[in-house]
């Protein structure tokens, strides 16, 4: 799925630890979610506001609670107020989700003064191998100058958005022409895809400032 796949580009699949700023994570992940039920067709994004199409049960369960709780507060329609809200804990409920189906391991790791660390990883050789190969599916595509679908365009979207480019084109630097096809490539998306692309690199820029301050 959508989260799931940036997730994974996200961080580092030897250490399970984010590749951004968490802030960043958290925002690329919350839209990902978001970006989810609107391929789905359950909500819109319209001029800054998140609608409610479709209220009916979604199969994935993340998924589903995301609807339940969209639905339980239709007075919040702002769609940079969930994205910041959604944030707070993105990473973990993809990655929890990730585990369910087998693609990361819960991992806890002694630190200095006695204190522990828990992270989500992929931990065995297949693990990993799927965890590289989302970002290098994507760039693979890119470089090829294949069709992309629109999740995957989306995908690509989020990954411009959070700063993750130089990851997923590492090693693809004598393709300049790559950068250049990104914008039209993100300009191409539908009207709801694109605005959470701009609100999400918009409330990036804002969170990785003020952590600068």
């Amino acid at each position: 799925m959508l989260a799931d796949q940036y997730y994974l580009i996200a961080h580092e699949d030897r250490t399970g630890r984010s590749r951004l700023h968490p802030r960043a994570t958290g925002l690329g992940l919350a839209a990902a979610l978001l970006a989810e039920l609107v391929l789905e067709g359950r909500i819109g994004v319209n001029d800054g506001d998140l609608l409610v199409l479709d209220r009916r049960p979604t199969r994935d369960a993340l998924n589903h609670d995301i609807l339940d709780l969209l639905n339980a507060q239709p007075q919040h329609r702002d769609i940079r107020t969930w994205l910041a809200f959604l944030s707070q804990d993105s990473a973990l409920r993809v990655a929890e989700r990730l585990m369910r189906v087998g693609a990361v391991e819960l991992v806890t790791r002694r630190r200095m003064l006695g204190t522990t660390q828990t992270l989500y990883m992929p931990n065995t050789a297949r693990q990993r191998n799927a965890a590289a190969w989302a970002s290098t599916r994507v760039a693979n595509m890119l470089v090829r100058g294949m069709d992309l679908n629109v999740g995957d365009r989306m995908l690509v979207g989020l990954v411009v958005a959070t700063g993750l480019t130089r990851h997923v084109m590492y090693g693809f630097e004598d393709y300049p022409h790559i950068y250049h096809a990104l914008p039209s490539m993100i300009a191409s998306l539908p009207g709801d895809l694109r605005e959470l692309v701009e609100c999400t690199e918009a409330l990036v820029g804002s969170a990785l400032a003020v952590g600068r301050r």
